[in-house]
């Protein structure tokens, strides 16, 4: 499956914005599905995954601002950001893999599949 993440942008703190990730060559219910980001000078970071099931989970540091969904009539995985702060600035990237466990979640090497990124920055 190859990945398109977009949506990216400039927005003011306390906005925003709906990152998307487009899958083709295989439907996004087929996979386990993630959104990772990364920082200027820092490490790649885990920011929620979707399961084949549905199952929703979020890192604790993004919980109750950002959600995720999945449209697999539009092959689609969305990110949706609210009340965006200066810290959530990084290049963002969705993955996915077809044999992904829960405890492996927020592991960048359990995912077989990358988009490019997608750079959000967020201004005080």
């Amino acid at each position: 499956v190859q990945l398109q993440a977009s949506g990216g942008g400039l927005v003011q703190a306390g906005g925003s914005l709906r990152l998307s990730c487009v899958a083709s060559g295989r439907s996004v219910s087929g996979y386990s599905m993630a959104w990772f980001r990364q920082a200027p000078g820092k490490e790649r970071e885990f920011v929620g995954s979707i399961f084949r099931s549905g199952n929703i989970y979020v890192a604790d540091s993004v919980k109750g601002r950002f959600t995720i969904s999945r449209d697999s009539a539009k092959n689609t995985m969305f990110l949706q950001m609210n009340s965006l702060n200066p810290e959530d600035t990084a290049v963002y990237y969705c993955a996915a893999d077809r044999s992904l466990i829960l405890s492996s979640r927020t592991v960048e090497g359990a995912y077989d599949y990358w988009g490019q990124g997608t750079l959000v920055t967020v201004s005080s």
